[in-house]
């Protein structure tokens, strides 16, 4: 019979950024840890520049997932050094996203226009003024 394992006591039933921190804490707590915020940054890059290597490869779906979930599981692992709670900031950002869409897709309406009057740069222009004018809102 294989014996317990050290992450088992991670609980399987979180969300699964919230197991990905608890299954870092539970090796951080083992020493196995990054010491700075920095050599984080520098692993997400690592994973990013695999994920990048991957493009264009044919066949490939399976390696796009597994380098794809190894820097989800280190960006998760920035926002827990950061302190900051992945769900949330996930949350957040979806929120985001929602507002920020929906403000693109009202302009449209408003010119009586569809997303298919409007070229991507286009389209990322209006976005860039509705994040500017968010921005200016928060001063």
């Amino acid at each position: 019979m294989k014996d317990k394992q050290t992450l088992d006591n991670a609980d399987k039933n979180l969300p699964t950024l919230n197991y990905a921190v608890a299954l870092q804490k539970i090796a951080a707590s083992q020493g196995f840890d990054w010491n700075n915020v920095k050599n984080v940054i520098v692993k997400i890059h690592e994973e990013l520049d695999e994920v990048t290597s991957e493009l264009g490869v044919e066949n490939n779906h399976a390696r796009l997932v597994d380098e794809i979930g190894d820097l989800l599981f280190a960006c998760t692992n920035l926002a827990r050094h950061l302190n900051v709670d992945p769900e949330q900031a996930l949350q957040h950002g979806n929120q985001k996203f929602y507002r920020r869409f929906s403000a693109i897709e009202n302009h449209i309406q408003s010119e009586k226009a569809s997303f298919d009057d409007y070229s991507l740069e286009q389209l990322d222009s209006i976005w860039n003024l509705i994040k500017q004018q968010e921005s200016n809102a928060l001063k």
